[in-house]
C-alpha cells in the first residue's frame, strides 16, 4: 500500500503532460535502439573483419531494429580503436565510417545510387500503406511492427549491395555529421562523389512517388464502405425510437 502511494506520488511529479514532449521522447528513445542495434550489427561485422557477421546478419538485425523501436516508440567500443589503429578513415580495407552512415559500392554511379533509393524509399512506402490500409487484407492489431521489420528485411536483402538502403534521411545524416565531428573529418561528405545528399534527397523523392503510386493502383478503387451509412441510419431510427415514448407521454400529460 505504501509503495504503491509512493510510486503515485513519483508518478505525479515525472508525468509530463504535454504530448508533444512525451511523442519527442518516445521518438527519441524508439531511434535510439533502432540506431544502436543497427549499427551495433554493422561495427560487430566491420571490426571483425566479417567474422563475427556478414551481410545477412547486418541486414538482420537492422530489421529486427526497426521491429523493436516501433514497440519501443508505439559509444563506439574498445574494438573500435583496435581494428583501425587509432586511425579513422573513410575508405580504405579498414575504413570505419560505413558503420555509422551509408557509402555506395565502388561501382555505383551518382545517378543509379539516387535511381536505387527512389526505388528502394517507393517499395518501403508501398508496403507500409498496405500493411495499414485496413480496406486491404490488413495485419493483426499489434502484428504491424514485426510485418514492417520482414518489410525492410526483404528490401535490405534484395536491394542492399549497392549502398546499404538507407531509406531514410534521419537515418544517414545524423550519423554522418557525428563522424565529421568525431573524427572522420570532411572527407564523409566528399566520399563517392559527394554522395551524403543522395540518402537524403532520393528518399524523400522515392516516398512521394511510392504514395501516389499506392494510392493511384490501389487506394482509390477500394468499394466504398458502407457501414458510416448503415451507421447512420441505425443512429437515425433508435433517436425516433426514443423520442416516440417522451412524445407519448408529454401528449398524455397534456391531457
Amino acid at each position: 500500500m505504501v509503495f504503491t502511494q509512493a510510486r503515485a506520488e513519483v508518478r505525479g511529479h515525472l508525468q509530463i503532460r504535454s504530448l508533444l514532449a512525451r511523442q519527442c521522447l518516445a521518438e527519441f528513445l524508439g531511434v535510439f535502439v533502432l540506431m544502436l542495434l543497427t549499427q551495433g550489427a554493422v561495427a560487430q561485422a566491420v571490426t571483425s573483419g566479417e567474422d563475427k557477421g556478414n551481410f545477412f546478419t547486418m541486414f538482420l538485425a537492422g530489421s529486427l531494429a526497426v521491429t523493436i523501436a516501433i514497440y519501443v516508440g508505439g559509444n563506439v567500443s574498445d574494438a573500435l580503436q583496435n581494428y583501425t589503429g587509432g586511425n579513422l578513415t573513410v575508405t580504405g580495407p579498414k575504413e570505419t565510417a560505413s558503420i555509422f552512415a551509408t557509402y555506395p559500392a565502388p561501382y555505383l554511379s551518382l545517378n543509379n545510387g539516387f535511381l536505387d533509393q527512389v526505388l528502394g524509399t517507393g517499395m518501403l512506402i508501398v508496403g507500409l500503406l498496405a500493411i495499414l490500409d485496413r480496406r486491404n487484407k490488413g495485419v493483426p492489431a499489434g502484428l504491424e511492427p514485426v510485418v514492417v521489420g520482414m518489410l525492410v528485411l526483404a528490401i535490405g536483402l534484395s536491394m542492399g549491395a549497392n549502398c546499404g538502403v538507407p531509406l531514410n534521411p534521419a537515418r544517414d545524416l545524423g550519423p554522418r555529421l557525428f563522424t565529421y565531428v568525431a573524427g572522420w573529418g570532411p572527407e564523409v561528405f566528399s566520399a563517392g562523389n559527394g554522395w551524403w545528399w543522395v540518402p537524403v534527397v532520393a528518399p524523400m523523392v522515392g516516398a512521394t512517388l511510392g504514395t501516389a503510386t499506392y494510392q493511384l493502383l490501389v487506394a482509390l478503387h477500394h468499394p466504398e464502405d458502407p457501414e458510416p451509412v448503415q451507421h447512420l441510419v441505425s443512429d437515425q431510427r433508435k433517436a425516433s425510437e426514443l423520442e416516440t415514448p417522451a412524445s407519448a407521454q408529454m401528449l398524455e400529460c397534456k391531457l
